[in-house]
């Protein structure tokens, strides 16, 4: 069924296009991504679909009976009501159903059914026609669903009578992102609704979505989430819509397959036109030819020209040097506490190191602590207890999320070039326009600046900074997608070292060779990137499990033993938990037996002179070593603790 037509839609703000010939189409269970550059006009869109604003021509078409529920970007749930009432309010139409099955069950208490036989069958079938329309509306599950989304989004621990006007913005956006779920329209609008979310609730909001029984459309930078969800993906550009099939990832490969083509078939029909021109003006004057010659000038005035493919708009081109290499120690921090408040430590007792090369994703729950960490290594607060200890010709270059540094009223131009007096002006203008800042944009106060581009200017002047540790808080915040994969691109590339905290789990998977799960009182590091953190994490979830299995099994056996006997069902779990234990013994050894394998055969290459003559070829089979060495001790230590 199709829930909703878009065409040929246009919007002007003043005589300027945002939109122009849009076409949409949205049927049961679609899940659509909406993507494209800030500034493209994709929550301009969403708006006008949700009602919100107004459009200049073409048509939405729209079903009656179809529902449609929007969040806009950073919403809050603004109320005086405590966050149970007003997550209640959306089933006031089960509330008012309920009441009335009572006043029924009261109405027919009153009359006997013997004697007021017709009467009480006429209540009765009353009853049953409401009680049926209540259970299949929810009725019987509603407060579990309640439970489940606040739950899901992070506030089990609160109490369900908290007064919502107590709660912080980001608390806030969540409880409307809530309260919208709970309603569950047919079509679900949401603009940016990952932001304030912390890993664990995007877990839980993916999985909500991926069940969702309705259609989706969503603007998101997050493109592990996109990834995740959707199967359709509109891109906005250029004021236009173009439609692709399948989710985030698919729809990169198919926008480069269909460019390689276009691009081709334009060369081709370029050739073509290019020899038939050439044939004509050799030919036309002459007379045995002439014929030929017109020929083949009406067949090229019957061609209908192709445009030159356009390329990607102009994105963001930068990347990241050092002015000179660290020592091999970069940083070590041994019995770290850190407080907002200097009085109550948050985090205590952590312990970690960092090694020239390392790109460390530090991740954790929001309130953990993460930013304040960063903070404490770069001296914007101290530490409670413990210290850092920084290598030789380590220099850090610190990204702050909120770019606190990027409110004065200097121009662009000044804002850097009064920090980097030693460049030219020209230099520094051209700096600005790998970041997008051109023409009059350089001429622009700071403080006027969107997200984007405060968090490009902030990129700016750390590109420029030339140090060889980067730490970073959240730098893929309030990027477009594309500048994101400019970001990334340039950080896969960078020769120092990067300790960085995001949500956003892509650029993670790209970036980081190691992840630091932090939490109050313990640093877990893991080899890998974050599936392979996800996947460790996962393991040693599903060990604890057996173990406490294992340890509830065996406490009844031994209870039943005791008094001389064990049942069948026991018997049977026993053998089963055997056979799970049995399974991944040999799961494990067959890893240890190939890892062991890999590393035997890099130990030979390194023996070769071709190989140990070459640097960067030793360094990157040592670090290979490195890492497969530290998963062989973990699958030592797993495998020793199921045995």
């Amino acid at each position: 069924m199709i829930l909703l037509q878009i065409n040929q839609l246009s919007k002007y703000f003043g005589a300027d296009p945002i939109l122009s010939n849009i076409k949409l189409e949205v049927q049961t269970r679609d899940k659509i991504a909406l993507v494209g550059r800030n500034g493209a006009g994709k929550s301009t869109l969403l708006k006008i679909i949700s009602g919100a604003m107004s459009y200049d021509s073409g048509e939405i078409i729209k079903p009656k009976d179809v529902s449609i529920g929007y969040l806009a970007q950073d919403t809050g749930l603004e109320s005086q009501l405590s966050i149970w009432n007003e997550m209640n309010l959306v089933f006031r139409h089960l509330k008012s159903m309920e009441e009335d099955m009572r006043s029924l069950e009261q109405r027919m208490a009153t009359v006997d059914p013997n004697s007021e036989t017709q009467k009480f069958e006429q209540l009765l079938k009353e009853y049953d026609k409401l009680q049926v329309k209540f259970k299949e509306e929810g009725g019987y599950q509603y407060e579990a669903d309640i439970r489940s989304v606040l739950h899901g989004l992070g506030f089990s621990s609160f109490d369900p009578e908290t007064k919502i006007s107590s709660l912080s913005g980001g608390q806030k956006t969540r409880l409307a992102l809530g309260k919208l779920l709970l309603t569950k329209p047919d079509l679900l609008i949401l603009d940016e609704p990952t932001n304030h979310l912390d890993i664990e609730t995007l877990t839980w909001l993916e999985q909500y979505l991926q069940n969702y029984p309705g259609a989706i459309l969503i603007v998101s930078h997050d493109r592990y989430f996109l990834d995740k969800i959707v199967n359709q993906v509109y891109e906005i550009s250029r004021n236009t819509s173009t439609r692709f099939i399948g989710n985030y990832s698919n729809y990169l490969k198919q926008k480069a397959e269909n460019y390689e083509k276009e691009v081709k078939s334009f060369e081709r029909q370029q050739e073509e036109v290019a020899k038939l021109k050439d044939f004509i003006q050799r030919n036309i004057a002459r007379a045995s030819t002439t014929k030929l010659a017109q020929s083949r000038r009406k067949k090229l005035e019957k061609m209908e020209l192709m445009s030159k493919p356009l390329g990607d708009e102009k994105s963001a081109n930068f990347q990241f040097d050092i002015e000179r290499q660290s020592g091999n120690d970069v940083l070590k921090a041994t019995d770290i506490s850190v407080s907002y408040n200097r009085h109550h430590p948050i985090i205590s007792n952590i312990s970690f190191s960092i090694s020239r090369g390392d790109s460390i994703a530090l991740v954790g729950p929001n309130g953990i602590g993460k930013s304040t960490l960063l903070k404490s290594i770069v001296q914007k607060l101290d530490a409670l207890t413990g210290n850092f200890s920084l290598g030789s010709h380590v220099q850090i270059g610190y990204y702050d999320q909120q770019q606190a540094d990027l409110t004065s009223n200097k121009r662009v131009l000044d804002e850097l070039w009064d920090e980097y007096p030693q460049q030219t002006e020209k230099e520094i203008r051209t700096v600005l326009g790998n970041f997008l800042f051109s023409g009059d944009d350089v001429l622009k106060p700071v403080s006027t600046l969107s997200g984007g581009e405060k968090a490009r200017l902030a990129l700016s002047k750390l590109m420029l900074q030339k140090a060889n540790f980067l730490i970073l808080d959240e730098p893929t915040n309030h990027l477009d997608l594309d500048s994101k994969e400019i970001l990334e691109n340039a950080l896969i590339d960078f020769p120092g070292t990067i300790l960085f905290v995001s949500h956003d789990r892509y650029f993670i998977n790209r970036i980081a060779t190691k992840v630091f799960e932090l939490s109050s009182h313990n640093l877990t590091e893991y080899l890998g990137d974050y599936d392979y953190f996800l996947t460790k994490k996962e393991e040693i979830l599903e060990l604890e499990r057996l173990a406490e299995e294992t340890k509830n099994v065996s406490q009844k056996i031994s209870s039943s033993a005791s008094e001389g006997k064990l049942n069948y069902q026991q018997e049977k779990e026993l053998k089963k938990l055997e056979r799970q234990k049995q399974r991944r013994i040999e799961e494990i050894e067959q890893s240890i037996s190939e890892i062991e394998e890999i590393i035997e055969t890099n130990e030979a290459l390194l023996c070769d002179p071709s190989i140990y003559q070459d640097h960067e070829k030793v360094q990157k089979i040592n670090i290979e070593n490195e890492q497969l060495n530290s998963q062989l001790e973990q699958l030592m230590t797993e495998w020793e603790q199921l045995h």
